[in-house]
């Protein structure tokens, strides 16, 4: 049986007529030729729906019986699906929307082709047919140039493909004064009202950055901050807080891990999915967050891993939220610069009994697919108003935040431009919480004390570290093994040489070479001096 010429370009449906039931017909021959006919036939895209990820098919399905949230620190999927295509996969698909005519005992007849075709159809990488899918999303997101992605479906300037919302009307480009000052009055006096934010203006203004971040994260194009939206007791609302931005973009909820090893796994695991937000939650009271590979994941925008199971590796997009709750938390390392903190104090004994809400039962509230319509919805009517007058960013000082500065000033200019204050403005009450930085400090104070302006080697002050006729000068601010005796001279030189001009708060540790000696020397220094 003669097959589709191989001058059959690439893209076009043209050579597959439609049938009388409404299907695409397909002749196919001989195994070699039925690989030919079948790998141009689903490069044409005679199966609807299909696109290209990472070089290999896949088919945006809906998901059958996908039960909804019952509480908001549950994973929160997409209503669609991005699978890909497997020999099993592509038959039933072609036994749906295609006709594929062969030989079935030597006389024409409809067949499915066999296993090895159709693996031998899904082996290539390149398919300059299919369109690129980059990420399923459940909400409208701002476009590079600045307009609002809301229509439902695949969008060819992002290669994103939009879950469709019954609930959300249309949001115009232009919003009207009237409709932005009740987006404005629905989030800051009835919907964020009740939270008992530390600092009223900072928590609410960084917990709002936050919640906007996902969804004009293509347009800034700029690396967000890790979010720790962090309480003094349990009962406070940090939970609803960060379950209210997954339940609209989507969440998955993952335990907290002290192994660096184990959560790299995660990150790569979360990453292959399309969830918006990843949260840590309830991590352990007193926890202190500090992570090498969460701290290199926060300031890189690709993330490259092993796929778990196999020796391929892959590249994703860091274009996620990460957020941890957790109550009385602390930041350790490299992880203090690149957080915002968003801090709840109740200032009550029982929390949770409290009454007399705006919202009453907002947990509850937010659940309701109606309710998140309405958030969103004024949300989006506050980021169009923003576009809509060229998205200003800050005009006045924010704090620098290294790798954060631009999504800083993208953010700032938002809630400046909505008239909300107090944005980063907890930055100098936090730096107290960073542990790294609170035991340098008292560290480089002892030292001031016991040794002044004196330059030491890292062998001289280590001497100096031993208790002597059973005091402790130091006060128990010198740097200990986990068994608690003082560390090793290499180890302390290490220690010494990463802090190096590295300011903690008022103090700074400097160091030269003393060529006299061929030594490296250290001293400390204060602000004052």
């Amino acid at each position: 049986m003669s097959s589709t010429p191989d001058t059959t370009p690439h893209g076009g449906t043209s050579l597959w007529p439609v049938g009388d039931d409404g299907r695409r017909i397909v002749r196919i021959g001989e195994d070699p030729d039925a690989i030919r006919v079948l790998t141009r036939a689903l490069d044409a895209r005679i199966i609807p729906g299909t696109y290209v990820s990472d070089g290999a098919p896949v088919v945006v399905e809906e998901i059958s019986g996908a039960a909804g949230p019952e509480s908001a620190d549950e994973d929160v999927a997409l209503p669609l699906t991005a699978s890909v295509l497997k020999p099993s996969l592509l038959a039933a698909l072609l036994a749906e929307h295609a006709t594929v005519n062969g030989q079935k005992n030597g006389k024409p007849a409809e067949v499915s082709p066999p296993g090895p075709v159709l693996s031998a159809v899904l082996a290539r990488r390149a398919w300059p047919g299919l369109p690129v899918l980059r990420r399923i999303i459940s909400t409208p997101v701002l476009r590079p140039d600045g307009t609002l992605l809301q229509t439902p479906g695949y969008d060819e300037r992002t290669g994103f493909y939009l879950a469709g919302n019954t609930h959300l009307a249309p949001i115009p480009d232009n919003p009207t004064p009237d409709e932005v000052a009740a987006a404005r009055e629905f989030l800051l006096e009835r919907f964020l009202r009740d939270f008992p934010w530390r600092d009223p203006a900072a928590d609410r203004a960084n917990y709002l950055a936050l919640l906007v971040t996902p969804l004009i994260r293509s347009f800034t194009r700029a690396l967000s901050p890790f979010g720790l939206i962090e309480a003094s007791m349990p009962g406070s609302g940090k939970t609803i807080l960060t379950g209210c931005v997954g339940l609209l973009v989507g969440q998955t909820v993952q335990t907290w891990t002290e192994s660096e090893d184990e959560l790299r796994k995660t990150i790569t695991t979360v990453l292959a999915d399309d969830h918006g937000v990843i949260v840590f939650d309830n991590l352990e009271e007193g926890t202190v967050v500090n992570s090498a590979v969460l701290a290199r994941l926060m300031t890189e925008r690709t993330w490259s891993d092993r796929k778990l199971g196999t020796n391929t590796a892959s590249t994703f997009a860091n274009d996620r939220l990460w957020l941890a709750t957790g109550n009385n938390l602390r930041t350790g390392g490299d992880m203090a610069s690149r957080t915002v903190w968003v801090r709840l104090d109740p200032d009550c004994p029982r929390p949770e009994a409290r009454t007399g809400f705006t919202i009453p039962n907002l947990d509850s509230w937010i659940l309701d697919p109606r309710n998140r319509a309405t958030v969103l919805r004024h949300i989006l009517i506050l980021i169009l108003d923003w576009t809509s007058h060229g998205a200003p960013p800050a005009s006045g000082a924010i704090p620098q935040m290294r790798q954060f500065t631009a999504w800083a000033r993208h953010l700032g200019g938002f809630l400046e431009h909505h008239g909300i204050t107090g944005f980063l403005a907890n930055a100098d009450s936090v730096r107290g919480l960073d542990d790294d930085n609170a035991e340098w400090r008292s560290f480089l104070h002892a030292w001031r004390d016991v040794h002044g302006d004196s330059r030491l080697t890292a062998q001289q002050l280590r001497v100096s570290g031993e208790p002597t006729a059973g005091t402790d000068p130091w006060a128990g601010t010198f740097p200990t093994t986990p068994a608690g005796k003082p560390v090793t001279t290499k180890s302390l030189g290490r220690r010494l040489a990463g802090h190096v001009d590295r300011w903690h708060t008022d103090i700074v540790l400097r160091s030269a070479i003393d060529s006299h000696h061929n030594c490296r020397t250290y001293w400390v220094e204060e602000a004052s001096s």
